[in-house]
């Protein structure tokens, strides 16, 4: 299109050429005589440091009685003694070209804590458990909620509520609802987050004698334990959750209806539509064929009613994980068989 311009323009004028071909006049006398030369290097002041003076500097700098003070600190105490290097501006310039400019000494650094990846193809595999509070009667009053259940079927299998996080009434839960459930050694893997309670040594030798594997979650990850966080979420979102507990009877009465609730007759999305006692209990994959021969049966009845052809029910899961490890790429059984 310069070109063009170049041609033409001499006839009939720049202006009305660059609006016939839609070229703006600024581009075309910015590119007419070609491309620009890049920005031209800039000579070294002649007062500028040498190599040298450069390190000498940076050595004063990160002598230990300056090692922690700044630039304009270090600036007064040289010439107290009767001494200049440079000017503040330098000693700034020179810590930038060294990377140094932030922070000069030694820093703590935090450990990388491997993410965890879980997976779990049946009840009883892997259990997460956690601690939320419930307000009491007044403000700064709780009572503390302790949940544990399984990631696969979402049952709760234990849970209590208390005055205060311990690792030893974690241990008690841990224990009973282990013999509950009939938990061998090696069988299960627990999850949880890195509260106190969590790390109790209490805790840990519990684990130890019982044969448990356990898992933490990354420090400030909050989608590490998504399975009892979304479980505290349903129970505190229910239309009947009080704004406060009177008492700690109060909240245990609670929390005994609502996870008789949630076990038998909440129907989990996430579970096919089936409540977390038939995946528990074995009893999701019968109930999920009387489902589809239901559909069936309202198929034949009146098939214009399913313009996508026979339906089937939600499916079941066949592998549910915290963190989706790199190898699975099924969760749920489509075909139920």
């Amino acid at each position: 299109m310069i070109a063009i311009v170049n041609d033409v323009g001499g006839r009939l004028g720049i202006e009305p050429t660059c609006e016939a071909i839609g070229l703006s006049r600024a581009t075309y006398y910015r590119h007419k005589d070609g491309p620009r030369s890049g920005p031209k290097a800039r000579s070294k002041p002649k007062q500028a440091l040498g190599i040298a003076e450069r390190q000498a500097v940076l050595d004063v700098l990160h002598d230990d009685r300056f090692i922690d003070l700044p630039p304009t600190e270090i600036y007064a105490q040289l010439l107290d003694e009767n001494r200049y290097l440079c000017s503040i501006r330098t000693m700034y310039r020179i810590l930038a070209d060294n990377a140094e400019l932030r922070e000069r000494r030694r820093q703590r650094v935090h450990p990388q804590y491997a993410k965890p990846e879980l997976l779990a193809t049946g009840p009883n595999q892997v259990w997460s458990w956690d601690i939320t509070k419930l307000l009491g009667p007044q403000k700064w009053t709780y009572y503390y909620l302790y949940t544990l259940l399984d990631i696969f079927s979402r049952y709760v299998v234990g849970w209590l509520v208390a005055d205060r996080e311990s690792g030893e009434l974690a241990k008690h839960l841990i224990i009973e609802s282990c013999t509950r459930q009939e938990i061998e050694p090696n069988q299960i893997t627990i999850h949880q987050d890195r509260g106190t309670a969590m790390t109790s040594k209490t805790l840990a030798q519990t684990y130890a004698a019982l044969g448990i594997t356990k898992s933490f979650s990354r420090p400030h990850v909050s989608d590490d334990n998504p399975f009892s966080e979304s479980a505290f979420k349903t129970l505190k979102y229910r239309p009947d959750f009080p704004a406060r507990f009177t008492d700690q009877p109060h909240a245990e009465l609670h929390c005994r209806d609502f996870y008789g609730w949630y076990n038998n007759e909440h129907h989990h999305v996430a579970l096919g539509l089936m409540t977390p006692h038939d995946v528990h209990h074995g009893l999701a994959l019968e109930k999920w064929h009387r489902r589809a021969e239901a559909l069936a049966v309202a198929f034949v009845a009146h098939p214009e009613r399913f313009p996508r052809g026979m339906p089937t029910p939600p499916p079941l899961p066949v592998a549910v994980y915290i963190n989706k490890p790199a190898n699975i790429t099924t969760t749920y059984n489509h075909a139920a068989q």
